[in-house]
């Protein structure tokens, strides 16, 4: 497909509709999944194995470079384009896979556990697999291919979860979850590369890959720059609190970044390329920014008020009573999370308008900003750090808001118009629905209860009110559902 062409409505809906069902069906697994596994394990093992994913997160930063964005972002990027970058990153995989093998005992000697070492070793294997499988992802982003993300990740999660499962049943500890995840990551990967047929050609061309990075490595700064911040504090809650403090903390973001990310992810994909298709229309590109920041509020704010609401009664029913130190960890996340359709939104019609150094500075003036907060509360408890990144995030959607309101009209004020109603609605219902996990009825019982409460809620404040987030919705799948 012509990188100029013009998504039409039906496309973007369409392929909307397989990234978000892509999404839900594989965080559904991984939620069933991590249900049973946490049910099975102790926190201490999660602990783990958290903090090895801070060390591979990282590295999978490198894995993509920045060339990915660069991919999508490219007008007319070729075979020559896809092949290079492949080339060059498969090759990028194997040395940092192959620094994190003979860094694996330091890591494991800095925290006193030497069974890390290994743990790290042999799920930092995902680094390799995920350099074969980058360039088909930008590929399939590319073209507008969504359909094909949704049987390999499914397909994959499928597996790798039985396979966690039953190794976590049979008493296998921390293994069953490194299994589960590099056999997640890898069939993942075969199923991709049988169902999308591009291949590396045998091209290549340096000229190429300096074009794509000169775009892309400040992409590639600003996402180390990010990952590196989101997981500081893990890194530091390992290292100064227990394993259980890291588990509990952990698993209070997990369900409300589930469900966020099912919805964020689906619209971040097919955003970024159809806002770059259209880098040239400031006018158009205002639309879809507004468009999305209304849409993804209406239907991200009541889910995370929500859940904060039903926080408690959830994580006894599903995780038992000895998680429910995660609980405060989960509200605060919740609010956390409910601010990321703003920050989607902003920085990718940044991207989308080809101001990749524009990405960069915010990156910097953010991260600045959270770790002086950290280093104000990393000695305070976990709960202060968690408060302060909940502050963070709040500074942080005004910080990413502010260019657009020079590069396409389209400022926070004018933001925060959009999504007031939104936000009034949600509160609302979170107010009807948190005094019912009071009474006095078996917790599953009232869980039920307030779920069933808040969706009859929420729509008939929407029916009333008309927020422009319901409208665009309800007239779409109309729409949809009349062709």
């Amino acid at each position: 497909m012509d990188a100029k062409k013009r998504y039409s409505k039906e496309i973007v809906f369409s392929n909307l509709i397989w990234r978000f069902a892509e999404r839900m069906g594989a965080q559904l697994v991984s939620f069933v999944v991590s249900v049973v596994l946490a049910r099975l394990l102790i926190p201490e093992v999660y602990g783990k194995i958290v903090l090895t994913n801070v060390f591979i997160m990282i590295l999978q930063v490198f894995v993509d470079s920045g060339f990915g964005n660069a991919l999508i972002q490219k007008k007319d990027a070729d075979e020559l384009d896809f092949s290079s970058v492949f080339y060059i990153n498969l090759g990028f995989c194997i040395v940092l896979y192959s620094m994190l093998f003979l860094a694996a005992p330091l890591i494991a000697g800095v925290y006193a556990d030497p069974e890390m070492t290994w743990v790290i070793r042999v799920l930092g294997l995902t680094v390799i697999v995920s350099g074969v499988k980058n360039i088909q992802q930008a590929y399939v982003s590319r073209k507008m291919m969504f359909r094909k993300f949704f049987f390999a990740t499914l397909g994959g999660t499928v597996i790798s979860g039985i396979a966690g499962i039953i190794l976590a049943y049979n008493g296998a500890g921390v293994w069953a979850v490194v299994v589960q995840q590099l056999s997640n990551a890898f069939i993942d990967t075969c199923i991709l590369w049988v169902t999308v047929r591009w291949r590396p050609s045998e091209g290549f061309s340096f000229d190429r890959i300096k074009q794509l990075y000169s775009y892309g490595w400040k992409l590639l700064l600003s996402s180390l720059i990010d990952v590196t911040y989101n997981n500081l504090r893990s890194l530091i809650i390992g290292r100064v609190y227990s394993g259980s403090d890291l588990a509990y903390y952990d698993r209070g973001q997990r369900i409300p970044s589930l469900v966020v990310t099912n919805i964020n992810a689906s619209i971040d994909s097919v955003l970024l390329p159809v806002m770059s298709s259209e880098q040239d229309n400031v006018t158009r590109v205002r639309e879809m920014c507004r468009r999305s920041v209304s849409v993804s509020t209406y239907l991200i704010a009541p889910l995370m008020l929500g859940l904060a609401a039903v926080s408690k009664p959830l994580t006894v029913v599903l995780l038992t009573d000895k998680w429910i130190e995660s609980v405060p960890f989960m509200r605060i996340f919740c609010l956390i999370f409910m601010l990321y359709p703003i920050h989607t939104a902003n920085l990718n019609a940044i991207k989308a308008l080809g101001r990749s150094d524009i990405f960069l500075h915010l990156e910097v003036i953010k991260k600045v900003i959270g770790i002086v907060a950290l280093l104000l509360t990393m000695m305070i408890s976990v709960k202060a750090m968690a408060y302060s990144l909940l502050l963070v995030s709040v500074i942080n959607q005004i910080i990413n808001a502010h260019p657009n309101k020079k590069l396409m009209d389209y400022g926070y004020t004018d933001q925060l118009k959009d999504i007031g109603l939104n936000m009034v609605l949600a509160i609302g219902m979170m107010l009807a629905v948190y005094p019912l996990s009071n009474l006095s009825i078996p917790m599953w019982t009232v869980l039920l209860v307030q779920i069933i409460t808040g969706m009859a809620v929420y729509l008939i404040l929407s029916v009333i009110f008309k927020p422009r987030g319901y409208i665009y919705c309800s007239s779409l799948i109309k729409e949809h559902l009349g062709r």
